[in-house]
């Protein structure tokens, strides 16, 4: 059984490491909302096209309060950290049971 708990171990850290990277992800495309960064640099394009789609669905669902303030980025963040608690640490305490 170790081999399944070695390999539900990996699965976790991958899925930690893929959580971290889009929540930096969605960090640099909050950033780049204050600037006019140019929409056809590759990397701003890159960007926008990672995060937009969750983005857009949290916006679509909230309402726009505060003078058009966007706290959608704010709501995907703290969806990311309760993933990265609630589902990696669960597979790690179940990694762990089976080593």
């Amino acid at each position: 059984m170790f081999i399944l708990g070695n390999f539900i171990k990996a699965l976790a850290e991958i899925i930690n490491i893929g959580l971290t990277l889009f929540m930096w992800i969605v960090i640099a495309q909050a950033i780049l909302s204050w600037v006019n960064p140019d929409p056809f640099n590759p990397i701003v394009r890159f960007i926008n096209q990672v995060t937009e789609p969750v983005l857009y669905q949290i916006r679509k669902r909230m309402p726009t309060l505060l003078g058009g303030i966007d706290f959608s980025p704010i709501i995907v963040l703290l969806g990311v950290v309760f993933l990265k608690i609630f589902v990696v640490e669960s597979l790690l305490h179940i990694s762990m049971m089976l080593s």
